[in-house]
């Protein structure tokens, strides 16, 4: 283990923790303007961020030690999430860690724990919330791993590591499996992140809240942990999906320079895949729930087809 992959695993932890609430006032920010509406600032996530964490908390009278604890298991769940993806380099010392299945599981340890802590205090919305989290969940992680599982076939591998090193150095080329699969993999970031049209992230209306009914009863710290490591869960999907479809980049090589030049790479590439999610969701219409499991069963054939188009044509055998 040398020490620039120590440095580069922990750059890369201290990035997310940086970059995640910037990408999200990023989209906002270009989400508004789209709408013709007036524009929140592009640092506003970090300073809810620093209003929450200076006020009191108050928790639920029922409140059991469990509701209080979640919000640290998820933080960290989503941070060692974002940890395992390799987003400036693929020197990492958690890169045998670094699994498509073992990095679905953190999502799913974190779905569970909201959850279960959403149906703690005993409200009507958060079971409400936890049901709905929990049939999005459902029906997306096997979506995502058929996704992952797409690219494993081209590489041969399941390491997220081992994916970026192998399709950076293929010739440019067109996969069609990779095609079907970007596009499932669109559809499931947009539930698993609460985002048009599955989900609504600004709105309080009990009929269509997901995201919002789980964290209703949080407030100060705990809320500010469940608000970052949201921020955390989008800027690791648009990690997965520019070390996927995108893997030009990240440094390979064991020196600084191409560490630091990895840097501005991947910031160019979040603030452009940040404005296509606010086109996208400026360009959708909020659908029923019921409609949700239609949304992520197409998101999962099309996953598999690409399985099959991969198996059709001997890619990677």
């Amino acid at each position: 283990m040398s020490w620039l992959g120590i440095f580069s695993q922990l750059l890369a932890m201290v990035m997310a923790l940086a970059l995640a609430p910037l990408l999200t006032g990023w989209v906002n920010q270009w989400r508004a303007r789209l709408q013709n509406k007036s524009a929140p600032g592009l640092l506003q996530p970090y300073r809810m961020l620093h209003k929450l964490f200076n006020k009191e908390s108050v928790m639920a009278e029922h409140a059991t030690s469990f509701y209080r604890t979640a919000p640290y298991v998820i933080f960290s769940c989503m941070l060692l999430a974002c940890a395992i993806i390799p987003t400036l380099s693929t020197d990492l010392p958690l890169s045998p860690a670094a699994d498509a299945i073992a990095l679905v599981g953190l999502f799913a340890l974190a779905r569970v724990f909201i959850s279960l802590a959403a149906m703690d205090v005993g409200t009507s919305f958060g079971t409400l919330g936890a049901r709905r989290e929990m049939l999005v969940g459902f029906l997306a992680e096997p979506a995502l791993l058929m996704v992952l599982f797409c690219a494993s076939m081209i590489t041969r591998s399941t390491s997220l590591t081992a994916i970026v090193e192998t399709l950076a150095h293929r010739e440019l080329a067109i996969y069609p499996s990779l095609l079907l699969a970007g596009v499932a993999f669109t559809m499931v970031s947009l539930a698993e992140n609460a985002r048009v049209p599955v989900d609504n992230p600004d709105t309080h209306l009990e009929l269509t809240m997901i995201h919002e009914a789980l964290i209703l009863e949080y407030s100060a710290r705990h809320l500010a942990l469940l608000e970052w490591a949201a921020s955390l869960k989008l800027f690791a999907y648009s990690c997965i999906g520019l070390a996927l479809f995108f893997p030009w980049g990240v440094a390979e090589a064991h020196s600084p320079l191409a560490l630091m030049l990895a840097l501005p790479v991947l910031v160019i590439k979040l603030a452009i895949g940040g404005f296509l999610l606010a086109l996208i969701e400026t360009l959708s219409a909020k659908m029923r729930i019921f409609r949700v499991p239609e949304f992520l069963g197409t998101a999962f054939l099309m996953a598999v087809i690409g399985l099959l188009v991969n198996v059709l044509l001997g890619v990677g055998a």
